[in-house]
């Protein structure tokens, strides 16, 4: 009996044998990628969609290596708030011989050893970090007063702040024991706690020690020796608090922009618990050999399509910055952008009713880290970054600017001009170490007829003005003006900072 086409496909597709012999058709009769499709348009028995356009060809000419390449390439941009933090994690660990709840203890301001995205250097730095798979943890905060005061963040592991610590935070300034609890937490939470619920079961923390009234930068050194952080199973026979002072190591809390990248967006997907937004994209993520509870499993193609995504989106994230939003900088008629680059609703998470704004959370995690929960209309320290000179022309490596720093600047505390390289958004590496120049320096700098002071940056300082110098080492710059307790002047925009100048 004769089979018709139809039985003949049910029946070579219900055996082995027969999906064996579909898969040896011959190349010439599968769809090609190079051959114009032939279509009649609006011939009599052509259908009218169900293909590409006649005279269309594939541009893609491996399937499997472009998939990978694209969903890595937004992997990054998605990922970045929590590799960005976990780097702090790693490097800790990896460099530093840190375990959950030692904390970080900077005995003195930071230096260009502290490799971290545009981190201060007029405040000693404080860090800690745990998991809360352990279990509960307590971090005990001293009282703000005459011996100093903490400000800072916890973030979870997508670098959103669950609490706000200091003065202006849950503890208001008190002798406080916050009380950090795993998702899903069910227990009752002890009397005398601040209770913070995280989403998340690796968490971090960042505190700046500000020294009190009168007090130097090693009286807030040991202030911050007055932390402890442990998990709350050991509150009746408390350890040891053990402390890490890293001012005389290198700490490399950059994101690597390679294949690494990807290794560090395993380590934190396989722990953390998945949000609903995330699905799409951690279900995309299989294909590069990452899932939940799984081990880091890429195959050749996607190592290499994840080096190269992780390449492009650096690049991507560059020129985004060289081609800053002109509605987005501080002033309309200044190259100044605020490094505090909130979302609409003046948070940092991006997540709106219909859509999560993916570019420009990454943005805003490419060039900072440990973000308020909040910004506020008047906010206690703005940091201004100088994207172009006053021409409107890119900053250039190897070459010298200047700017004059008025004598009545619009700060309650103190302002600060710190230098970063505009490749890593990192402190520079000189002879000096030198770093910043602030308030706290104008004695030794040489002053303008108005009081005001000139700054120069750039690779040599000149004559007679290397009190008045930052150096950038042959590095792009890229100049942040931080001003600490911002007057009305500054917050309602009627005092403007002058652009920097290039000296010819």
């Amino acid at each position: 009996m004769e089979l018709s086409r139809r039985t003949f496909y049910r029946l070579i597709l219900g055996s082995a044998v027969g999906l064996a012999a579909l898969r040896q058709i011959p190349a010439a009769q599968a769809t090609s990628l190079q051959i114009p499709l032939r279509k009649g348009a609006g011939d009599k028995g052509e259908t009218q969609g169900g293909m590409p356009p006649a005279g269309a060809v594939c541009s893609v000419s491996d399937f499997d290596y472009q998939l990978k390449y694209q969903r890595a390439f937004e992997a990054v941009l998605w990922n970045m708030p929590a590799v960005a933090i976990y780097s702090f994690r790693r490097a800790a660990f990896s460099h530093l011989g840190m375990k959950d709840n030692d904390i970080v203890a900077y005995s003195r301001t930071a230096t260009p050893l502290l490799e971290a995205i545009t981190a201060n250097s007029t405040t000693p730095y404080i860090t800690a970090f745990t998991d809360l798979q352990k279990g509960p943890v307590v971090l005990e905060v001293p009282e703000a007063g005459a011996e100093g005061s903490l400000y800072g963040q916890i973030v979870d592991a997508w670098q959103f702040t669950i609490a706000d610590v200091g003065p202006a935070g849950m503890d208001k300034g008190r002798h406080s024991r916050y009380l950090l609890t795993p998702p899903g937490y069910q227990e009752t939470i002890p009397e005398g706690y601040l209770h913070v619920a995280s989403p998340s079961y690796r968490i971090a923390l960042a505190f700046r020690s500000v020294p009190a009234a009168g007090k130097s930068a090693e009286d807030a050194y040991h202030y911050s020796k007055k932390l402890r952080m442990y998990f709350l199973s050991e509150a009746g026979n408390l350890p040891p608090q053990k402390f890490v002072d890293p001012s005389d190591k290198v700490y490399p809390t950059l994101p690597f922009y390679d294949e690494r990248h990807f290794e560090d967006m395993h380590a934190v997907l396989s722990v953390e618990p998945v949000r609903e937004q995330d699905k799409v994209m951690m279900g995309m993520l299989t294909s590069l050999g990452i899932e939940r509870g799984k081990p880091f499993a890429p195959d050749d193609t996607a190592r290499l399509a994840m080096r190269q995504a992780a390449i492009d989106a650096w690049f991507f994230l560059q020129q985004w910055y060289d081609n800053f939003p002109a509605e987005k900088l501080y002033w309309p008629d200044r190259h100044y952008a605020s490094l505090l680059q909130a979302d609409k609703n003046n948070r940092f998470t991006f997540v709106y009713d219909d859509r999560i704004d993916l570019i420009n959370r990454a943005a805003e995690y490419f060039w900072c880290t440990y973000m308020p929960e909040q910004l506020s209309a008047s906010p206690a320290t703005q940091y201004l970054m100088a994207l172009a000179d006053a021409d409107g022309a890119p900053l250039e490596a190897g070459q010298l600017y200047k700017i004059n720093v008025p004598a009545q600047m619009p700060v309650k505390q103190f302002w600060a001009l710190t230098v970063y390289n505009r490749d890593t958004l990192s402190f520079i590496y000189s002879e000096s170490g030198r770093t910043t120049l602030s308030s706290y320096d104008l004695d030794r700098m040489q002053k303008n007829a108005d009081g005001g002071v000139t700054i120069y940056i750039g690779p040599a300082a000149p004559a007679g003005l290397e009190n008045n110098w930052l150096p950038t080492s042959g590095k792009r710059p890229l100049p942040a003006m931080r001003f600490y307790g911002g007057t009305d002047a500054l917050n309602n925009k009627s005092f403007k900072l002058e652009d920097f100048q290039r000296v010819s």
